[in-house]
């Protein structure tokens, strides 16, 4: 626009002449922020317990492969732990206890719908040993044996496979006599850890996490008739900010593409 020209043109004229301009290129950045927030994903914690990790981790794998707009966030512990988290506000959409006893206490309170919660899997018990070693153990009674130094097992008040532990060698009559030996973890997988390293001669854990480790191998599976069932429920937390998406992972967990994943990794499934 030339000098002659512009003294022509209102003052009023321009200014309206700049807005309009603003507007024009402010349209498309609107329109861009909208489809960002279209394709936004939803972020779901699950806090599960630890035995569930190698499973959990490829049903996230099948599962985000269908559901583009879901994230999975996994937070994973002694059930206990998790509880207690969940207990104190910790985010939590969906909760996988290796205990009833831990999900009927967040039931009892209400920070788990109860209406939304059933038992998803079943486990068993097994004693683990080193995969080199040349300790021989063929009953539960063997542990007393002088050649076993250290034998590992969970916390029982937080750690559900040191729970059905200690019941199973309380029925035995073996876990007062086994105290100086016992190597107490904060979680199943440490137990795990502490055969494989070789600094404890055996421990409790569930077959699931003997099948994940190449340096440990089972001794002996334990008696189911000396401990509870062990049952694997899974919940919604009532206070989940994505009860749609939650509930959608959950009727997920209970599908045959997902069951059989969990029979992959050693679990059954309630009939």
């Amino acid at each position: 626009m030339n000098k002659n020209l512009l003294k022509c043109v209102p003052l009023a004229a321009i200014v309206l002449l700049l807005i309009l301009s603003g507007c024009g290129t402010g349209v498309p950045s609107a329109r861009t922020d909208e489809k960002q927030a279209a394709v936004e994903k939803v972020e779901l914690t699950v806090s599960a317990a630890a035995s569930l990790t190698e499973a959990m981790k490829e049903i996230q794998t099948v599962y985000e492969r269908s559901n583009k707009n879901v994230k999975l966030q996994f937070n994973f512990g002694a059930s206990g732990t998790l509880q207690q988290q969940i207990e104190q506000g910790a985010p939590a959409d969906l909760f996988i206890s290796a205990s009833t006893k831990n999900m009927k206490a967040l039931t009892d309170r209400q920070l788990i719908q109860p209406d939304q919660q059933k038992t998803l899997l079943l486990g068993e018990l097994v004693l683990i040993v080193p995969a080199d070693g040349k300790t021989k153990i063929e009953k539960l009674e063997d542990l007393n044996r002088p050649e076993i130094h250290h034998i590992a097992a969970g916390e029982p008040e937080t750690v559900p496979a040191g729970g059905y532990a200690k019941e199973a060698l309380t029925k035995a009559k073996l876990w007062e006599p086994l105290q100086p030996k016992l190597v107490l973890g904060k979680d199943v997988r440490q137990v795990l850890t502490y055969v494989e390293s070789g600094n404890a001669e055996a421990g409790f854990v569930y077959r699931t996490d003997a099948l994940t480790s190449a340096k440990v191998k089972v001794a002996l599976p334990v008696d189911p008739g000396i401990y509870s069932p062990i049952e694997y429920p899974a919940g919604i937390v009532k206070a989940t900010k994505h009860a749609k998406e939650a509930q959608a992972l959950y009727s997920f967990l209970q599908s045959k593409e997902a069951k059989d994943i969990f029979v992959k990794y050693g679990f059954s499934i309630p009939k």
